[in-house]
């Protein structure tokens, strides 16, 4: 009885795994036909990048038949504007008409979208299959659990009645135990094929998202109608992308010796993610705004309504505070009657709540910019009439943004503020790169940095302190545009010789502009700044305030530098509650105009000093100054605001 449950046993668990399992050979898969729709060879031969869009070229070759001829281009890439196609013919060549369509399709024909999801669907099916082996291999080591348990109460029985065979018990357990050790390791050997499996179907979608924009089922085309004599020829066929944009960057280079110029490397910063290659391409660069709504924007009634007190209703965010004057808009938001006052109760300023106005137009604005761009004929709302609609709608409620602005801004605020820009999004100065050689650039995640030029500029070096925000003295240029090339605002990288000093931001500089930028500290410079003494006394009904500093300027460098250094007294908008002088001063502050004009009026201290090579420690430069402040005695001063 023991021999025949013995072979039963062994027979039920013979698990051993046919093969050993691994991922499938993964190989590319032959192209298909594109569901019988016959392109024409075309390429791109021209890409004009924008700051949202770009526009791409494409030559297309057409038949030699003469008559009409339908033109097919595809596939288009998915980031392509419906509205923005059209055709240009030549003089034996006429374009009737150019449109766009979709359609489904089975897979997507591009090869390396083909290969990827063939790669994808390989891995799918190992995990599959190690899914199945690891439930064969739990199923099997269940199944050696009740035979373990069936085992001991027969061999409790058979011992019982003295019928115990010990040397095929023996041989039993052990066959359990293998059998228990091999299940485990192959266990853990299929989990880990898994792991493995899993991961690279992740790295494969995300792959394959990349290349095919998420779209995987549907082919984009062109189809051209063309009137043409016998013989061959090509046509142009121009469209919009999105996913497409640019930002100017610039690397500064400028060597220690005084008199070498300052090297500009003006470079651009391209995303590209349109789901087309563009290779071996004439590239231009713009910050036009493409608009393809051929009218301005109507322009609408600006109404006002009134609230439930005195004050005015609108369509803004609320202004912050309360307890201002009446006809403005209240606590409670635009409606409320009661007025607006600013900076009370822990709500915004009345600044940060004009800068969210200007965020909130700008946002608007570029709503309106997309709408009146992606003008598709199927979108529900009126088709592309409904969409000029939305577009000039939005439009017309940024702008009431810009003059709701106007209704709170205060004169001195629009005196020291830029004027929020209007127009639509783009506005400003438009210029144009066209990079001299053919350029390849691939639909990538990743932005790609191209050259737009390299410039020579002459530069005027002199340090800058300002001891009272740091301890570090700056090395700076001052530079003048004088190439015919507009700078764009931009993020800018220093260099001086081969050493990287920091980062900055480059302003819009326009062609003949003088602009300032900076070098990074010098350590051979060392500024201190120190209050030396402070007096109060009462004289009448005021009290005054002394103060006295001194800094110290240090130069460990081996020839003479000229010096910027800057220093600042409390500034009072309200003069007749508190004023400031300055009573001593030595050397005498800078006469530079625009100093004088722009700067001095502020309070703002301004030296232009020589620090020679051996002024240093006890003999190092001494700039001392003396202010005082009157006001009256039952004045307090609760803070100091830097603006």
């Amino acid at each position: 009885m023991l021999r025949r449950l013995y072979l039963a046993a062994a027979g039920a668990t013979l698990f051993g795994l046919a093969g050993t399992l691994c991922l499938p050979d993964l190989r590319a898969q032959e192209p298909k036909p594109a569901d019988g729709v016959k392109p024409s060879p075309s390429k791109i031969t021209a890409v004009t990048v924008y700051q949202n869009t770009a526009l791409v070229t494409r030559e297309v070759t057409v038949p030699e038949a003469a008559g009409s001829v339908e033109v097919v281009v595809s596939p288009l890439p998915p980031a392509t504007l419906e509205s923005s196609l059209y055709a240009e013919g030549t003089a034996d060549i006429r374009v009737l008409s150019a449109r766009y369509r979709s359609r489904a399709i089975a897979e997507d024909n591009r090869e390396e979208v083909r290969k990827l999801e063939a790669d994808i669907k390989a891995v799918q099916k190992a995990i599959q299959e190690h899914e199945s082996d690891l439930r064969t291999v739990a199923a099997n080591t269940a199944f050696l659990a009740k035979m373990e348990g069936f085992t001991a109460a027969t061999m409790t029985t058979l011992t019982e009645k003295g019928q115990l065979d010990a040397e095929k018990t023996i041989k039993l357990a052990d066959h359990v135990r293998e059998q228990r050790a091999k299940n485990a390791k192959e266990e853990v050997r299929l989990k880990q094929l898994d792991q493995d499996a899993k991961e690279k179907l992740a790295f494969l979608q995300r792959q394959l998202q990349e290349k095919s924009g998420g779209v995987s089922r549907t082919e984009r085309d062109a189809v051209i109608v063309i009137d043409k004599k016998a013989g061959a020829g090509t046509v142009k066929l121009n469209y919009l992308v999105s996913s497409a944009t640019w930002r100017p960057q610039y690397k500064l280079r400028a060597s220690s010796k005084a008199n070498d110029p300052v090297t500009v490397e003006y470079l651009a910063s391209v995303t590209q993610q349109t789901g087309e290659d563009w290779n071996g391409v004439n590239l231009v660069l713009s910050t036009a705004q493409p608009l393809l709504n051929a009218a301005p924007p109507d322009l609408r009634a600006l109404e006002i309504g009134v609230g439930g007190g005195t004050g005015l209703a609108f369509a803004a965010p609320n202004p912050p505070g309360s307890g201002g004057p009446g006809g403005m808009p209240g606590p409670g938001g635009p409606g409320v009657g009661g007025g607006a006052g600013f900076g009370g109760g822990g709500m915004p300023s009345q600044s940060a709540y004009l800068k969210d106005l200007e965020k909130k137009s700008y946002e608007l604005r570029k709503q309106a910019t997309d709408n009146l761009n992606a003008l598709n004929p199927n979108e529900p709302g009126g088709g592309r009439f409904g969409q000029q609609q939305a577009g000039g709608k939005q439009v017309n409620d940024a702008a009431a943004l810009e003059q709701y602005r106007d209704l709170l801004v205060s004169r001195e605020e629009l005196r020291k503020d830029a004027p929020l820009a209007g127009g639509l999004v783009g506005d400003g100065p438009s210029v144009t790169y066209r990079l001299k050689t053919k350029l390849s650039l691939p639909s990538r995640n990743d932005d790609q940095t191209l050259e737009i030029a390299k410039l020579e500029l002459a530069p005027k070096f002199y340090h800058k302190a300002v001891p009272v925000l740091t301890p570090h003295v700056y090395r700076l240029a001052d530079l003048t545009n004088s190439t015919d090339m507009i700078l764009l605002a931009g993020e800018a990288t220093m260099y001086l010789d081969s050493d990287f000093v920091g980062q900055t931001t480059l302003p819009l500089v326009a062609v003949g502009k003088p602009f300032t930028v900076g070098f990074g500290a010098d350590p051979q410079l060392q500024v201190t700044r120190k209050l030396v003494d402070k007096t109060r006394t009462t004289q009448g009904g005021n009290q005054v305030l002394t103060f006295k500093y001194k800094i110290l300027l240090s130069s460990y460098k081996p020839a003479a530098t000229e010096v910027q250094v800057w220093d600042r007294m409390p500034h009072a908008e309200a003069a007749q509650t508190i004023a400031t002088s300055l009573v001593k001063v030595d050397p005498e502050l800078s006469k530079e105009p625009l100093y004088v004009r722009d700067e001095k009026s502020k309070n703002l201290l301004r030296w232009d000093v020589k620090v020679d090579p051996k002024q240093n420690g006890e003999k190092a430069l001494a700039i001392e100054y003396e202010y005082r402040m009157e006001l009256d005695k039952n004045v307090t001063i609760g803070a100091f605001l830097a603006k």
